[in-house]
């Protein structure tokens, strides 16, 4: 019988690291404020700042896995301050946002995001 020489195998699987599960990405929670949602977008391990082009009033942050992407507006931006999520999902870009200023500048942004996404 081989039971009893299972029992080592088990004991030790017992004490093997657990596979770390994918950090997951920041909800877009807009209650919490622009400045509490730019922090965890900016502290998030899911996600990597692009780096910023010059004169561009804005910060990316890709996600680590693909198929998401947090837009964050600076001063001088349009419809600045405003949080904006882009996600692609069954071969649609969607688009969502959080606009705490102008929302005419901010459908600027959207605007620009949609062009981007279309190249």
């Amino acid at each position: 019988m081989r039971a009893p020489a299972l029992v080592p195998l088990l004991a030790l699987a017992a004490c093997a690291p657990k596979a770390e599960a994918p950090p997951h990405l920041p909800g877009l929670e807009c209650a919490r404020g622009f400045a509490a949602l730019s922090a965890d977008i900016a502290a998030s391990p899911a996600l990597r700042a692009v780096p910023k082009g010059p004169g561009e009033p804005y910060r990316f942050y890709l996600s680590n896995a693909g198929g998401t992407a947090f837009v964050i507006t600076e001063p001088g931006a349009p419809g600045h301050p405003a949080v904006l999520k882009q996600e692609k999902r069954g071969g649609q870009t969607l688009n969502s946002g959080c606009p705490f200023g102008d929302h005419a500048g901010y459908q600027q942004v959207l605007t620009y995001l949609q062009s981007l996404a279309a190249r």
